[in-house]
C-alpha cells in the first residue's frame, strides 16, 4: 500500500466515522486525488464527486471562482484554491471541498516556478488555503500535490468539532 492510499483510508474512514462528506476540485492533480479516495473501500459513503478544472473557464463557470480573482492573480494562488473548494463543497452539496492549483512543469506558469502548489480546503466555517514548494519532475510534483490535499482533508475531518 502506498503512503498516498494509507493517507486516504484515514481519511474515509475518519469522513465516515462522522458521517461527513467530501467534494473535490482539481486543477494540477486532475482528478488524481478523488480517484485515490474513490479507490479506497467504503469511498462511496463520503465522497459526493468532483470536478477536474483545468481551465480557468471552468474554475470560474463551473466552481463559481470570481474572474477578476483570475485575472488579477492567475491560476495558481491561495485565493484561487480556496475559492475552487468552495466551489466544490456548493455544487456537489458535500460538507467539505478540497482543491489543488499549482504548477507540475516543466515550464514556469503565470509567473510561478515549477512545483509551486496550493491546496484549498473549505468548511460551514469558511475556506482557506495552503501554499507549498514540491521539487521533482511533473509526477512527482503532482503526487505530492495529491497527499498534500489528502493530508489537509483529514487534518480538518480530524480537527474540527463536527455534531455527531
Amino acid at each position: 500500500m502506498t503512503n498516498l492510499h494509507r493517507i486516504a483510508e484515514k481519511t474515509v474512514t475518519e469522513a465516515i466515522a462522522r458521517g461527513l462528506t467530501v467534494a473535490t476540485a482539481e486543477s494540477l492533480t486532475a482528478g488524481m486525488v478523488a480517484a485515490v479516495l474513490a479507490d479506497t473501500p467504503g469511498a462511496s459513503a463520503m465522497l459526493q464527486g468532483g470536478v477536474v478544472s483545468y481551465q480557468n473557464s471552468v474554475k470560474a463557470d463551473v466552481l463559481g471562482v470570481p474572474r477578476d480573482l483570475l485575472d488579477a492573480v492567475g491560476s495558481v494562488d491561495g485565493d484561487v484554491a480556496a475559492a475552487m473548494a468552495a466551489g466544490a463543497r456548493r455544487i456537489c452539496g458535500a460538507d467539505l471541498g478540497v482543491s489543488t492549483t499549482g504548477v507540475a512543469g516543466p515550464e514556469p506558469h503565470g509567473g510561478k516556478e515549477v512545483g509551486t502548489v496550493f491546496v484549498g480546503v473549505a468548511t460551514a466555517e469558511g475556506s482557506t488555503s495552503f501554499g507549498y514548494v514540491f521539487d521533482g519532475g511533473r509526477a512527482e510534483i503532482r503526487s505530492q500535490a495529491c497527499a498534500a490535499a489528502l493530508e489537509r482533508l483529514l487534518e480538518a475531518l480530524s480537527l474540527r468539532a463536527y455534531p455527531a
